[in-house]
């Protein structure tokens, strides 16, 4: 089977400020301490996903998560090493991005399509089915400057879904809005899925990751940890992976 998504020891690292403000930095001087750091939010990670897959990205807080999301889609380059994919993608990752304030919703579809490469053709179809998966109503002709941060997400959702892509990320920490609009959602991914799609989920929900996905991998503070079932990822979370995960395999 074809690769969907190679990522080969890549690395990440960021510089981190200990001093914001004049008087801050004064401080740190005088008692020479330096202003500013650095760490690595991704430490040599290398992985392999086959076209189809759907794979559950996992980890705690500040694991680097999101970091290697953004170096999937291309939003972020790495420092060191490379991360292939093939075919189009298309996702969500960051509430409004993409969007023009002053636009209306209707013309940030038009915008957002054309960035994820659909043609105007391509978006003239789908633009019904995209208003009415996002339920966005009268307010669809209105600058999205007004949007909430949930009518934001379920437009950009609902551009994403229909976008004709390869490969589809979403971080879980967008699935913002009510109860019915979270499991459309949910059966829309699943669809994706079903489609052939590769699926790229960040989230700290296992139940949600084993019923969605059938590979998951864990990220911990910067490295990859696990790569290998849903189950194995809960009961590493959960401390309770006893297999040794320091040999060669990550």
């Amino acid at each position: 089977m074809a690769t969907s998504i190679r990522v080969e020891h890549v690395s990440k690292q960021f510089t981190l400020r200990h001093a914001k403000t004049l008087r801050r930095m004064v401080t740190q001087v005088a008692h020479r301490k330096p202003l500013k750091g650095s760490y690595y939010a991704l430490d040599d990670v290398s992985f392999e996903v086959e076209q189809g897959q759907s794979i559950g990205l996992m980890g705690h807080n500040g694991s680097g998560k999101s970091t290697l999301l953004k170096l999937v889609s291309g939003v972020m380059r790495p420092d060191s090493g490379s991360v292939r994919v093939a075919g189009r993608i298309a996702g969500l990752l960051e509430v409004g991005a993409g969007f023009h304030p002053d636009l209306s919703g209707r013309d940030n579809i038009y915008l957002n399509a054309a960035i994820l490469g659909m043609s105007q053709a391509e978006i003239d179809g789908k633009m019904e089915a995209i208003v009415d998966f996002a339920q966005i109503g009268r307010f669809i002709d209105t600058e999205v400057r007004h949007y909430s941060s949930g009518m934001f997400m379920r437009l950009g959702f609902a551009v994403s879904v229909h976008a004709d892509c390869e490969v589809f990320l979403v971080d879980e920490g967008l699935a913002v809005g009510d109860a019915p609009f979270k499991r459309k959602c949910v059966r829309k991914i699943k669809e994706l899925h079903d489609e052939g799609r590769t699926l790229f989920l960040v989230s700290h929900n296992i139940k949600q990751v084993a019923k969605m996905c059938d590979r998951a991998l864990v990220l911990d503070q910067g490295r990859l940890a696990l790569d290998g079932s849903p189950d194995d990822a809960s009961k590493y979370l959960a401390g309770e992976y006893d297999e040794d995960i320091e040999g060669d395999d990550f």
